[in-house]
């Protein structure tokens, strides 16, 4: 997969002038110890690792209290505590800044360009602060927003932060069900939604959702903001629904107050993709959350005051929490929303030239339609500004490790990043001093203990095996939501592996000390860079009086991965074009668009445990012609045959 060249090397220049060079600069004047290399360097960050993150707090100027105490009770994972005694607020520490410079850029396909500055950010959050307050939302409580990538949104979530509230986000496209299964489980008392969006040019209107979900949420009010139709008319047919400007109209802007709490405070609810069921609600701190992020935007991706940061994200994927944070650095974000291919495939690239980006975040998925679409912004664009493309959410494919420094930048840093929606960051990532290597994420991040373990637990290098983290971190998870006991934490990370983190990625360390992502060792299902889940498919599907019982896997695919459908079908029920349309609407309606299956195939049987559980790992091996282990755990083995070999998924 590699080659016996690097595709890029950093210039002695470049690498000297970076953060990551200061950073250890610091910490030899600071007398830490003098790093001869990263790899040192991460060494000591994972044996000393109360040291490293106090040294994150000092050197990216964290506002607030540290307390005397780093880390405790280091042996426990999960267990372990940051900071036990600091007192924090995250937003405090994203609005640093003010003046009249821009804060945020956005873009909302061709439809709508603005800027808010520092000031005028500043401004908008007090005024919602205010307005939650007034409704007696405090510490603890939730905010639920389902919105599009745009200014408001991040001003929300940062009032919803200020005062100690909980924020959770989802994207518009979101099916009813797909939002109710989610914020249903952490009853908000603020629903924050638009009054509809555009893709593709075309305007979406989401009344009629919103209809469904506001009375079933019953939230305490429903915020509705205005982008694509008509926010007034959308408040006024709900009760206890309000538009953005009459929220706020009571409240002039006044000096922000930040209320500090605890390290572990929740910040932010994400959500699992839902494999088994709904999806988990994933708790992550405010300390935690802030401290990863920094670690990963100034030191890894070289980020700092006046960058200009975009990352192609939704609010239902953990990038846009990831993104954001790009303020606590002093950047600007350059947020998009919408089609990344309207009106063309140069639409992201337009933006980037025009806006001088200076780091270009996307999805892998996003690179090879690059690609395949024949199109070579290196030809048409001037991206001299931007220093480093991060390609996460799949694996990025050895093919278009090539294309971007042939069709897009030549002296660039190409960062494949992997991480999850779990520890709200990465693994494994960009590393600023060292040469991109063909197929290749550079190497592990700081403060992660990363190993790749055989199904024996030994750690194997050069061969395949399950991503593990071997010792604590702060942006592990406070918790699950509705989880008293810790049972599905625990379940989720620990079952495999007493004490130790397995991520469920199959992982290879490489002779560099990069890491080859080979893709995930669960039944998640990642396609085109957005992991969504089997259960939320099977809801849909199983309303349906044609189909009995569904089964779903993701399907390796042309460098990425196709969502595959199996059907068991009524008797007498043929799988023609019309039920696949008919198939293909529930689920894009009820879920979401990106649930949709490449393939549905008609079947026979479903294989299943003893115990009744539809088995998707088999069939998935099956289906990559990969032999299927514990086939002693299945009540109708020689269903697996139905599987193999199948013409519908040789194309």
């Amino acid at each position: 997969m590699t080659s016996d060249q690097p595709l890029w090397t950093p210039s002695p220049e470049r690498v000297a002038g970076s953060r990551m060079t200061a950073f250890m600069q610091w910490l030899a004047a600071r007398g830490a110890g003098h790093f001869a290399d990263y790899d040192a360097l991460h060494a000591w960050s994972v044996e000393d690792i109360p040291g490293f993150w106090d040294a994150v707090w000092d050197h990216c100027g964290v506002i607030g209290e540290k307390g005397g105490v780093a880390a405790s009770d280091l042996g426990k994972m999960p267990g372990a505590r940051f900071f036990p005694d600091g007192r924090i607020n995250f937003a405090e520490n994203l609005l640093k800044k003010s003046g009249g410079d821009a804060a945020i850029v956005f873009r909302g396909e061709d439809k709508v360009s603005t800027a808010m500055s520092w000031d005028e950010l500043r401004a908008l959050v007090s005024r919602l602060q205010q307005a939650l307050r007034a409704m007696g939302i405090g510490k603890g409580d939730r905010v639920a927003a389902m919105m599009p990538n745009m200014p408001q949104t991040v001003a929300a979530m940062l009032a919803t932060a200020s005062i100690g509230a909980i924020w959770s986000s989802c994207s518009p496209d979101f099916g009813e069900q797909g939002v109710l299964d989610r914020f249903g489980q952490i009853e908000p008392k603020l629903f924050i939604a638009c009054d509809g969006y555009w893709y593709n040019g075309k305007r979406i209107d989401i009344a009629g959702k919103l209809a469904g979900i506001i009375p079933a949420l019953k939230p305490q009010k429903a915020l509705i903001v205005p982008y694509a139709g008509d926010a007034q008319a959308v408040a006024n047919s709900h009760p206890d629904a309000v538009q953005l400007e009459e929220f706020i109209a009571p409240f002039d802007a006044a000096p922000l107050e930040f209320e500090r709490v605890e390290f572990a405070h929740p910040l932010y609810i994400l959500f699992s993709s839902g494999t088994t069921g709904i999806p988990k609600c994933i708790v992550h701190s405010q300390g935690g959350t802030l401290l990863k992020h920094l670690s990963e935007h100034r030191l890894h991706s070289d980020v700092g005051d006046g960058d200009r940061v975009f990352y192609f994200t939704t609010c239902g994927w953990m990038m846009w929490n990831w993104l954001v944070s790009g303020l606590a650095c002093g950047a600007t974000l350059m947020l998009y929303d919408g089609s990344p291919f309207y009106p063309d495939g140069n639409a992201i690239f337009d933006y980037a030239a025009e806006e001088k980006f200076t780091f270009f975040g996307t999805s892998a998925k996003f690179i090879d339609s690059v690609r395949k679409a024949g199109l070579r912004p290196i030809d048409t664009h001037d991206l001299s500004s931007v220093r480093a493309i991060a390609s996460t959410g799949s694996p990025l494919a050895p093919e278009n490790f090539d294309f971007v420094y042939s069709g897009i930048m030549e002296d660039v840093h190409l960062a494949s990043i992997s991480g999850g929606t779990d520890i709200v960051g990465c693994f494994v990532l960009a590393i600023p001093g060292k040469p991109v290597w063909k197929g290749e994420i550079q190497g592990p991040a700081l403060g992660m203990a990363v190993e790749v373990w055989d199904e024996d637990g030994r750690n194997v290098v050069g061969e395949k095996g399950e991503l593990v983290c071997v010792r604590p971190f702060p942006s592990m998870p406070v918790s699950f939501w509705n989880d008293p006991d810790g049972a599905k934490y625990r379940a989720a990370y620990f079952e495999r592996f007493d004490n130790v983190w397995c991520h469920g990625d199959f992982a290879e360390w490489t002779e560099h000390g990069g890491m080859i992502i080979h893709g995930r060792s669960d039944a998640t299902l990642n396609p085109g860079g957005v992991r969504i889940g089997t259960a939320e498919i099977y809801n849909q599907v199983e309303q349906m009086e044609d189909v009995l019982e569904a089964l779903c896997i993701g399907q390796n695919w042309d460098g990425d991965v196709r969502v595959v459908l199996f059907v068991r079908l009524a008797p007498g029920v043929t799988l023609d074009e019309e039920l696949e349309k008919r198939i293909k609407a529930k689920i894009r309606t009820g879920a979401s668009p990106r649930h949709v299956p490449a393939r549905i195939v008609a079947v026979a049987d479903i294989p299943r445990t003893k115990s009744g559980k539809i088995t998707e790992l088999a069939v998935r091996e099956i289906v990559h012609g990969r032999p299927v282990k514990n086939m002693e755990a299945l009540a109708n083995p020689e269903a697996l045959d139905l599987y193999k070999d199948l013409p519908e998924l040789a194309s």
